[in-house]
């Protein structure tokens, strides 16, 4: 089984980003000027490279440029593109409060550039380097058999992870799953199997030397956040109620309200370009004002830019949107697309009905549906809904409701203004992966099981 990505590679990996960087840098200053620095403007460019390199650092992190093995490199150069430009954005924001005012724009962005590609040829050889690494690891998946089907479809749909589905256990007590662990490198554990049974398998792979992914379900996010006590000399684990503190509340309503009120001044020319738009594409009103759930389940208006005919759902009622949904007009396909449909949500926010960052509100007649089928659905109303959230940086439109509400319990469990910063900036990569706006596929994925099945041994 493969190790871990070793520390020192890592090493290697940033100590070549920060070169790159700084070479970037002078280039840009030596292009833009042609070699004529003046003194006093060469010193601003110094006296901002710690700022440039720290944030850099971080943004790398947030998007996973030091872990390049298990990615597809058209993910590596999204993740860097975004990466920069929010890189780009920063410096100018730090120029401007730090008062280097001499700090050129030219250079900023001839560096951004210079940087997209010295750093793109740098991350492709280390890139090919780990791949030709890895070790392809043999997974066995043990759940239900629908668990077993989901699983290998999203396996089989990121084939750069090089895990290959060799077994699958749908019963833990009659199938032989231990026997045919010597041929295994990883074990993946379906969120549907009883606690004994997961303890059981957790502890097989620890004494092993296996590893194990474990799909989590809601009573194992309660669990994940727990604080020790005890009675007499009995240990006692004491869940924490998924709800945020007021002051933690309170930072986020800060923040809303100073990242809005930016928002609103910097997209107001787009939001006058598409109601113009919209009015000449089809007939009907330009904004789309719908009931949705909101904050303990208070009823509330959302807006959004109009995407659908008028009067689509007057027939059909309330449906989900479907993968080339033909009640979406061709601008509400690129609408949707780049998410600039949501925009005027920024009101919605600004009037405190949402957040920035939070679960996706929902209709009244779906929440009531979801809660039936999955009873802890109910917590995701614990705070307000927003914009974007972990489920939308983490899933994608079509993923399923229940693996969204997990998403969704995590993101309440670490409510905070730090992760409200981090889902921001992630969500900058997802406005332009396909994937992410996809419709909800109507037709279930079809496998034939059988080719994965134990053979009954002895």
């Amino acid at each position: 089984m493969r190790n871990r990505f070793p520390m020192l590679r890592k090493l290697v990996l940033l100590t070549g980003d920060i070169c790159l960087l700084l070479v970037a840098t002078y280039l840009a200053v030596v292009i833009v000027f042609y070699g004529n620095t003046p003194r006093l403007i060469s010193g601003s460019y110094y006296n901002m490279l710690p700022v440039m390199i720290i944030t850099a650092g971080i943004l790398f992190n947030i998007n996973g440029l030091f872990s390049l093995v298990r990615k597809k490199y058209s993910e590596l150069l999204l993740s860097l593109a975004v990466a920069l430009f929010n890189l780009f954005i920063i410096m100018m924001a730090a120029s401007f409060f730090l008062r280097e005012f001499s700090y050129s724009r030219g250079v900023l962005i001839v560096t951004m550039i210079l940087q997209f590609i010295l750093l793109a040829v740098w991350k492709y050889i280390f890139w090919r380097m780990e791949r030709a690494r890895i070790i392809p690891q043999n997974a066995l998946i043990i759940g239900s058999q629908s668990e077993c089907v989901r699983v290998i479809a999203r396996l089989n749909a990121q084939p750069q992870l090089n895990y290959e589905v060799r077994y699958i256990c749908t019963d833990c007590d009659s199938e032989p799953w231990k026997k045919v662990a010597e041929d295994i490198d990883l074990i993946i554990v379906c969120a549907g199997l009883s606690l004994s049974d997961k303890a059981d398998i957790v502890h097989f792979c620890h004494v092993n030397g296996k590893q194990v992914f474990l799909i989590p379900n809601v009573y194992e996010l309660f669990c994940s956040g727990v604080e020790l006590d005890k009675f007499d000399d009995i240990p006692v684990f004491r869940p924490q109620y998924l709800k945020p503190t007021l002051e933690q509340r309170s930072l986020k309503r800060i923040l809303d309200l100073t990242i809005t009120g930016a928002a609103l001044l910097l997209f107001l020319p787009l939001c006058i370009l598409i109601t113009i738009a919209i009015k000449l594409d089809s007939p009907g009103p330009v904004l789309y004002k719908q009931v949705r759930t909101g904050r303990d389940e208070k009823k509330f208006k959302v807006y959004k830019f109009r995407t659908m005919r008028q009067d689509a759902e007057k027939i059909t009622g309330p449906v989900l949107a479907a993968e080339n949904d033909p009640r979406i007009t061709s601008l509400g396909r690129f609408l949707r697309a780049t998410r600039i449909d949501e925009l005027p949500q920024l009101f919605n926010v600004f009037l405190g009905d949402m957040s920035i960052v939070g679960p996706r509100p929902e209709r009244p007649f779906f929440v009531e549906q979801f809660k039936k089928e999955i009873p802890e659905y109910v917590y995701r109303h614990n705070v307000k809904p927003g914009i974007t959230g972990m489920a939308q940086v983490y899933g994608k439109y079509n993923t399923t409701p229940y693996n969204k509400l997990v998403y969704d319990l995590i993101y309440i469990q670490k409510c905070n203004v730090l992760t409200d910063i981090v889902i921001m900036l992630q969500t900058v990569k997802i406005l332009v992966t396909k994937s992410s706006t996809e419709g909800v596929i109507s037709n279930k994925v079809k496998l034939d099981l059988a080719m994965y099945q134990i053979e009954k041994i002895g």
